[in-house]
Formats: C-alpha cells, structure tokens, sequence
C-alpha cells in the first residue's frame, strides 16, 4: 500500500506560485550564508589568547569590525610555521596566507579592548598594527533597500482587492478587473433549480412571465411574424412579495444562463467603474445569448437624474444610468438577451428608463389574496412536521395583508414555539400565537405596571371593543389583551375586510372606533393619558388621506395633492398655499373630533356593559369574541360571506379554541417612556 501511495501521481505535489516564493527566499538565503562564509568560518578565540598570541609576537594586524563588534586576526608567516597555529594553517590550504585572517576575536566595549591591544603593542615593541573596517552584504543591503517599497505595493494591490470585490479568481477580484461586472451566473444545468412550481400564487404575474420564457425557448415564432422580443421586464411590489423568486423562477423555466446582480454592484468609489461593469455585463450576456439579466433593487442606480444633484457635480450614478440606458436600446432585436428588473420603489425611476423599447412591460407583484395566501402556506408547511387536523384554510384566513416573506416567517416562527413547547407536531395554536408574536411582539407578562395603570389600560382595550362591536363598518373584533406586548402595553386585534375600494363611513367608523380606548378613559375616568399615541397617529394619517389624497371632504372638494410620480419628495415647497393648509388642519381636525364625540356617546350609552366588559379584561387579561357576544349579545352586523371566503361556522371554531390574529392592530402603546 505504501508503494501505491508513493506512486500515485495525486499524492505528488503540486507546482503552484507558493513555490516560485519559497524557491526565491532559499536563494536569497544561501547567497547571504555564503557570501559571509570564509568570516563565519574563521576559529573563535578569547581575548586572553589574544593578548598572549601578540605578546609571543604571532600578530600582523588586527582587524575591528566596527559594526558586528567582532576583529580578525592576521598571524605573520613565522606564526603559521609554529604548532600552536598548525590547525588553522592546514584548515584551508587555499587560504593558507598570511593575507587571510585565521582567527576571529568577539569582544564587547571597543574602547577597552583597543587600549589593551595597542598597549600590549607598545609595552612588548611589537610591529603589529590595528586597522578598522566595516562587514558589509551587498545583497542584504540591496534586499532591505527595496524591502519598504515591495510592502508598500503589497499593502495598496490588498486594499485595492479587497475594495474591488475579494477573490482573485473571480472578475472584480484583482485590480485590473474592478471595471468587470460583479453578476453571478447561474449555469441551467446546475443552479437554476427554481420553476413556477415553486412560485405559489402570483398567477397573474406568473401568466405575464411566461410569455418571455416562450421567447426565450422558441424566439422564432415571434420574430418569424416581424415581432420583436421585448427588451426587458420591470417587476414592481411591495418588499417579500417574491419578485426575486419569480426572476429565478423564469431562468429555471426558461433553461438559459441567468446573469444576477443588484443595482448596488454597480456603484463603485472610483469614477467610471459603473458604467464600465454594465458594458461588461452587456458584453457577456450577449456572448452567451439567449440569457437573461436580473438587476434586484434597481432603483440604486435607476433613480431619475437631476433630483439630487445639489452640488451641480458629476454623479457617478448618473453615469451608470446612462450606460444602462444606452445598452438596453442598443442591442439588436435578435440578440436574445431580456432584462429583468425589480424594486419597489417604481415612482423614483427616471422616465428613460421606464419608456417602451427599455423596460417594454411592468408586472405588477401584489400583496396575495386568500387564494394565493393558501397556495403560499402550502409550499411552506411542506418541510415542516404539522398535526394532521390543520386546517390551512384557516390560516390562510387569518392573515390578511400578509407577503409571502411574512408567511413564510410565520411558519418557522410556529415551528420553533412548537419545539419551544417539546412538541412532536406543529398545530393550530402555534401557527396563532407565531402571528401574535410576529404581529404584536414578544409577550412581556413580567413588566411592573402598578394597578391603577392596569385598570386604565383595561378600560382603553374595552372601549376600543365597544365601540367596534357598535359600529357597522369597524372591523370585527378577534381579541383584545392587557398583557403587554412588544412596545405596546395592551392589544385588540381586528379580522380587516379585504378590501379593494374604501368608502367614507367606512373610514369614519374604523376611525370613531380607534379613538374608542381615549374616549373610554374620558367617559369612565374624566381623565386622559399618553397612552394613545398609536390611535392618534393612526387616525391622523386616515384623517389627512381623506382630506388631501383621495378628495372625501366637502370643504376642500374633489382635489388631490397626492404626486404618483414621486417629484413631491424632492420639492422645497407646499403644492397648496397658506390659507389651504390652515383649511386642511381644520378639517383634519375636525374629522378626528367629531369621530371623538362619537365614540363618547356610544360609550355613554352603553357605559354598564363597557365596565362589565373591562371588569372582565381585568380578571381574564385576555376576551375573545365569545365574551363580547355574553355581554353585547350577537353583533347585528354579520356581513354574508363573500364568494364562499367567511363563514360563520369557522368564526365559531376560532373562539372556542380562544385563538386567533389578523395582521391589522390596534394597540396602546407605553408612550410614557
């Protein structure tokens, strides 16, 4: 076996440039080794042989080697014939003259040991003379001469590597490369794995990508009827809705190299590194057409140009953009080469870069609706252990406004209070405390609150309950707690309609009823709190909206001051003037106002059954729907279940399982602090 081991062409070493350094270190070395040998070599000899050797008059000179506080011993020719000198004499017969030293001496102050020698000279009359002389190595002296200047360079190609992307291997890895573009390539073969498949939901966005995918297989039977391919595709939503995911899943479909990148790697400290790497990224898509290029996060360099150039100097972002536009209408249109784009910032584009023959389509990537919420659930209770009475209808119902990235946090999250617990097996009550913990925060029952807090808290939670389960267009009411959670001191949670257009009593309701907790301390107490910093952002947001954005108020009438373009951001200046701003503050607070006094007098109606129902928040900190229907009776509201979507009989299963969370809050927060 040993044998095969030493025969075996693999366990022989490899050649590598690590060589070429060790091989020019051991030279360097030996050159210096052995250009001082015949000095290292000499016979050492203590300053007391020394001292007798020129006493017996064997001495010629003594050499001092200033530097290294070392001297050489030069004997005459008469010394080399006696015995005592015998050895060093036959040492080297090509030395064997009196020119050559024979003996080194180490000594230690030079002072002293030059008064002794030329004393021991003077009082024995002897010809010896002392000479001084400096042992000097050209080729150390040539190595630490250039040695400063060899770590400099080093130092600066590091920095240089580090700052251009890392390995050396790769492109932007080495100093020449920091132009080269930063996209990794997915290889069909082997790494784009993701279909549609693996993309649930989005149907309608997954209908428009798969048209490119056919371009991409069979570009012929389009171009063959003088259609063009499209240039590219802008994938617009909000953040974790999976506009990446369909990007990869358009590769895996498509089975062409996938060219991914984000508009951050393009940005660079040195000028005209940006436009360098899109050219280059151009370059290798087209050598390997068809391809597709996906730019994540696009508006990083996709802004539009002019906004924020204060200083009136030369952007570099600007550059890049420029580039960008030039090579996404520069290509021809057989080139099969798509651009893929997303971000979710489409209203700061620059318009060059959003006209037709750039980005020729813009997909839409909306938050998933009940259907799709359930197709999301499935794929990602696949790897996870759950009881077999799950029900995902059920969860996929109790998440309203959810993304994909949000459910797909809500399955882990279940899955580790599930382990947390020791369980076998995931269930339902998991996955709804995994949405309260998510939604509201971590539970945080050890916070001191004095009682009198706790009581006010109490009726803020109850009168938010009350004056939700009176109102027709409130949201319905799911669960109300004083435990303290996250930043809030106590909670309601409410099941949001899911709406597609918003009516103005509908918004007047959910406002009356977030101004319920406030007006329930006014009404019980005759006092108010901080404790209503959330209620009143939130209904001074809704208040505003309704007043400037979406033309609901009769005093100021069918007007807008909402900008889709995004310009409003960058403006110094109030699209209105004085006297409307004084009118819009009137309004806004008078909507908030009259939604106040509302709430005030519903609660005074019904002041016995809100303190019934906080004396029950106190002793329980945690009612459900169940409990208001004991103390209200049934809400005379319920709605007809929408396409099939809600139905009572599931409402009933929640509250008798005491669980359930939607994604909308309304909470108190601990505004104290």
């Amino acid at each position: 076996m040993a044998q095969e081991n030493k025969s075996n062409p693999k366990n022989k070493p490899k050649f590598g440039s690590y060589w070429i350094y060790i091989v020019s270190i051991l030279v360097i070395f030996g050159i210096s080794y052995f250009n001082g040998g015949s000095f290292n070599s000499l016979p050492k000899i203590s300053t007391s042989e020394l001292q007798e050797y020129l006493q017996n008059g064997d001495i010629q000179k003594v050499l001092i080697i200033s530097n290294n506080q070392t001297a050489k011993i030069y004997l005459t020719e008469e010394a080399l014939e006696k015995d005592v000198h015998k050895k060093v004499a036959e040492k080297n017969l090509l030395s064997n003259k009196a020119a050559d030293p024979k003996y080194q001496v180490k000594f230690g102050d030079l002072q002293n040991f030059e008064n002794g020698i030329k004393e021991t000279i003077k009082e024995n009359n002897l010809d010896t003379y002392v000479d001084f002389d400096r042992e000097d190595n050209p080729i150390l002296d040539l190595i630490f001469s250039i040695l400063p200047f060899v770590i400099f360079i080093g130092i600066w190609l590091y920095l240089m590597r580090r700052m251009s992307g890392g390995g050396a291997g790769g492109a932007g890895g080495q100093i020449f490369n920091i132009g080269k573009s930063k996209a990794k390539l997915f290889d069909e073969k082997n790494d784009t794995k993701v279909t549609f498949k693996d993309v649930a939901g989005l149907e309608g966005a997954k209908e428009e990508v798969q048209e490119i995918v056919e371009f991409l297989k069979n570009p012929d039977k389009y171009t063959s009827l003088g259609g063009k391919i499209p240039k590219g595709a802008l994938l617009v939503g909000p953040p974790g809705t999976g506009k990446t995911l369909l990007a990869k899943a358009v590769a895996g479909e498509a089975k062409v190299p996938f060219f991914s990148l984000s508009g951050s790697d393009f940005v660079e400290m040195f000028v005209g590194v940006g436009a360098s790497r899109v050219r280059d990224l151009f370059k290798q898509a087209k050598d390997k057409s068809p391809s597709i290029i996906f730019i994540d996060e696009i508006d990083a360099i996709g802004r539009a140009r002019g906004k924020n150039n204060i200083t009136g100097s030369n952007d570099e972002r600007e550059n890049t953009l420029n580039q960008l536009l030039t090579e996404m209408d520069g290509f021809g249109t057989n080139t099969n080469v798509i651009v893929l784009a997303a971000t979710n910032r489409a209203d700061v584009l620059d318009k060059a870069l959003m006209r037709a023959g750039r980005f020729d389509r813009q997909i839409y990537v909306d938050l998933p609706d009940l259907r799709e919420r359930k197709e999301i659930f499935e794929v990602h209770l696949k790897p996870i252990k759950t009881s077999e009475k799950l029900d995902v209808d059920f969860l996929a119902k109790q998440t309203p406004g959810f993304s994909g990235a949000d459910i797909a946090n809500v399955c882990n999250e279940a899955a580790l209070i599930a382990a947390r617990k020791e369980k076998k097996a995931v269930n339902k009550q998991d996955f709804l405390d995994a949405v309260d913990r998510i939604v509201g925060g971590l539970e945080k029952k050890n916070k001191i609150i004095t009682q009198e807090e706790k009581k006010t808290i109490a009726y803020h939670e109850a009168g938010h309950a009350t004056v939700s389960w009176m109102l027709e267009h409130a949201a319905p009411l799911v669960k109300v707690t004083i435990v303290p959670r996250g930043q809030s001191l106590g909670a309601a949670w409410y099941l949001p309609e899911e709406r597609l257009i918003v009516r103005p009593e509908q918004m007047l309701d959910e406002m009356c009823a977030t101004m319920g907790g406030r007006a329930a301390e006014k009404v019980i107490f005759n006092k108010i709190s901080t404790g209503a910093l959330s209620d009143l952002e939130k209904v001074t947001k809704q208040a505003r909206a309704m007043v400037t954005i979406y033309g609901l108020n009769e005093e100021l009438g069918n007007i807008t001051y909402y900008d889709s373009s995004g310009q409003s951001d960058y403006g110094f200046s109030k699209p209105y003037s004085e006297d409307t701003a004084q009118k819009i503050d009137t309004e806004i607070s008078k909507i908030i106002e009259n939604q106040y006094q509302r709430a005030i007098g519903l609660l005074n109606e019904h002041k016995d059954k809100l303190i019934e129902l906080a004396e029950r928040l106190l002793e329980k900190e945690v009612i459900f729907k169940d409990d208001l229907e004991k103390i209200f009776g049934k809400r005379p509201f319920e709605k007809e279940p929408l396409n099939g979507i809600e139905s009572n009989k599931d409402t009933q299963v929640v509250e008798k399982e005491n669980a359930d969370s939607p994604k909308e809050e309304e909470n108190t927060d601990n505004t104290v602090a």
